[in-house]
């Protein structure tokens, strides 16, 4: 069983929105610090959004600042990645990880396990 399965991406037009989810099928879910990062074709993987274990932190890509909003729902085990004003350059699969540990993480070899991805395209 995959413990992180994402879903809700899909083709979407330039100023659009899209909620990605992030299913953790784990018990121990609130004691994750939870993220989001992305990769683009020819591109390294680069961070998008972190949370902290209970949602009180959370941190963001300087791009995405003001567009995206990352939120849990540690009771459904579960986190989300709002976007809206959706651009052609946010175009990429996008990856929900977790991490043992407080705080808030950027970087990845700070996450343990990583779900498969779902692909979020934008089109101008």
């Amino acid at each position: 069983q995959v413990p992180l399965v994402e879903s809700g991406g899909g083709l979407v037009q330039a100023g659009g929105s899209l909620r990605l989810s992030c299913a953790d099928s784990g018990r121990s879910f609130r004691s994750y610090g939870m993220g989001w990062f992305r990769q683009a074709p020819g591109k390294e993987r680069e961070f998008v959004a972190a949370i902290s274990q209970s949602g009180s932190g959370t941190g963001y890509e300087d791009s995405v600042k003001g567009r995206f909003t990352i939120s849990r729902d540690n009771a459904k085990n579960t986190v989300y990645l709002q976007m809206n004003r959706l651009k052609p350059e946010d175009t990429a699969v996008y990856y929900c990880t977790r991490r043992l540990g407080s705080g808030v993480a950027i970087a990845p070899y700070e996450y343990d396990y990583w779900g498969q991805g779902t692909q979020v395209t934008v089109s101008s």
